[in-house]
């Protein structure tokens, strides 16, 4: 198996670790490979591994042909890809060498790519934090998420998110074992007896008590007094996690600084995660690892994503504006474009239904206008918070089957995906949701930001909080058991929030955070992301189309 892989790479480049050696070759060495797996042994207990003598004999009798140099490269990438998976004993069997082997050949050797995929709210992969292992594990197959969860569901949301902060806090170079400062949880402070003097503790902002602020951790909370505070950067609201420094000294803790947890960049994150695609999509290993997708990525510097927010198909300028889009990107088709909700200006109460999929069927009509565009652009359907029948709650579904009959008739290449949704595109991962999130943090913030730089704010909250959403649940609900959908960690590439305020675009941590701004009411507006470039260009309609 693994000299056939080795024939399918003939045309690799020279600077490749493996050539192909003859099987005859190899067979005449395979009588002596003692010392090769004396070495492979050694090796693996080094890394704390112990492989199993199949699997060695197997592992040794493919890299016996090789000069030492080369052996030694093998072995490490070998057991680099071993220490990324999620091994539940330290014990290597014959297949996870076989697995090792042809993931290192299989970049050069695949064929079915599928450059961009929409993926589910709802299909997104659960990982849990390991404490004593140190990294993110899978969710066990034994528990089933649901979409009402019990009681222990919501304390389990808010449990994941404090430990992926905390880790990811701990990990930071100013909290780093050695370092000057150091977390301290809730209950140290409650089992003190005396003052404390300058003390930091990473802990959840709630109010227990009708304007009394509390911060708390899976260890109880404690009253702060907000009094003398210093605000950092961003939109501190209840139910955000936040560090605070300060004095305990009467059993309150008078804060002095208030701010958020540090940001990490993604590739620092990656590495917790091992090879696993967290992102979610098809592919079982993380797609960022695929050079021959970042080849394409890179080649195709003419692809280009459309992101349009609140299209009122039932405005008749809006649907002319709409006329001229199509018809200008007919000729230069994009690789897709994103059309989000909210469809109809205004709520129909009884009337949604039947107004809502009559003008679904007038975009079907529409696009159908535009045969080229139709044919080299993905069409992703995403609904805003007025276009769902179903609960206002986060992630909400994509739209219905009677909704969308007929643009799935005339629309062959469209995807309606769910709010919010995720999108990758060849090694590049985006986020999209609609939903006035902007909006409602502005309006719940305990301390509204001095500086009235909107989209900086935003975005350092929702980086450093790796959360779209971190508002209390009375303010933005949200599926218990699919909060998961909602994290931003790793970090993506970009971030698509759709909020009716006004469009913007910013960046933070190497991740770009975009609003298109409503298309409808913000001059018919939108935004442009180029992949191979990761740039975001401002685009709008002038007025004289008409």
């Amino acid at each position: 198996m693994f000299f056939e892989c080795l024939k399918l790479r003939n045309h690799c480049s020279d600077s490749l670790l493996f050539r192909c050696h003859s099987i005859n070759t190899a067979i005449s060495i395979m009588s002596d490979i003692a010392p090769v797996k004396k070495l492979i042994v050694s090796s693996m207990k080094f890394n704390g591994l112990s492989i199993r003598s199949d699997a060695c004999d197997y592992f040794a009798a493919q890299i016996s042909p090789l000069d030492e140099a080369e052996r030694e490269e093998w072995l490490d990438k070998v057991v680099d890809y071993i220490q990324k998976q999620t091994l539940e004993t330290p014990f290597v069997e014959k297949q996870l060498i076989e697995a090792a082997i042809l993931d290192c050949c299989k970049s050069e050797t695949e064929e079915n790519i599928t450059t961009f995929n929409v993926i589910s709210a709802f299909d997104v992969p659960h990982f849990v934090y390991n404490i004593d292992r140190k990294k993110f594990l899978p969710l066990p197959s034994s528990k089933q998420l649901e979409l009402f969860g019990s009681s222990d569901s919501k304390c389990q949301m808010f449990k994941d998110r404090y430990t992926l902060l905390k880790q990811r806090t701990l990990r930071h170079e100013l909290f780093s074992v050695g370092q000057q400062f150091q977390l301290q949880p809730v209950e140290y402070l409650l089992s003190s007896g005396s003052n404390i003097h300058r003390v930091i503790v990473l802990g959840m902002l709630t109010q227990l008590k009708e304007n009394r602020f509390y911060i708390e951790d899976p260890s109880g909370c404690v009253p702060l007094d907000l009094s003398q505070a210093n605000y950092h950067t961003g939109f501190f609201t209840e139910s955000c996690f936040v560090l605070v420094e300060g004095n305990y000294k009467d059993r309150v803790l008078h804060v002095q600084a208030l701010g958020f947890p540090p940001p990490e960049n993604a590739e620092i994150s990656r590495i917790y995660f091992g090879s696993n695609n967290v992102f979610g999509g098809l592919d079982e290993l993380n797609v960022k690892n695929s050079e021959k997708l970042k080849r394409l990525e890179e080649s195709n510097t003419d692809a280009m994503i459309v992101f349009i927010s609140d299209i009122w198909l039932d405005q008749h300028k809006v649907v002319e504006k709409l006329k001229v889009l199509f018809a200008g990107y007919d000729d230069f088709p994009p690789t897709a474009m994103v059309l989000m909700g909210n469809f109809l200006s205004s709520k129909q109460g009884s009337q949604l239904a039947s107004v809502l999929k009559a003008k679904m069927k007038l975009l079907a009509d529409l696009l159908a206008l535009y045969p080229n565009l139709l044919a080299n652009t993905k069409f992703v359907i995403v609904p805003g918070p007025g276009d769902c029948l179903t609960a206002n709650i986060l992630p909400r579904p994509a739209l219905i089957p009677f909704f969308t009959e007929d643009l799935v008739k005339k629309v062959p290449n469209i995807e309606f995906a769910t709010n919010p949704c995720r999108l990758q595109y060849c090694t590049q991962e985006i986020v999209v949701i609609r939903e006035d999130v902007i909006t409602k943090l502005c309006r719940n913030c305990i301390h509204f930001p001095s500086t009235d730089d909107i989209p900086e704010h935003f975005a350092k909250t929702v980086i450093s909080q790796a959360h779209l959403v971190p508002l209390p649940l009375c303010v933005c609900p949200v599926y218990w058991d699919h909060d998961t959908a909602l994290r931003l960690y790793p970090l993506p590439d970009l971030v698509v929030v759709g909020d009716q305020i006004k469009s913007f675009n910013t960046s933070h941590m190497n991740c770009s955070v975009v609003n298109p701004g409503s298309f409808s009411k913000g001059g018919f507006g939108f935004k442009v992301y180029y992949p191979a470039t990761k740039t975001v260009e401002d685009s709008q309609l002038p007025e004289d189309t008409l």
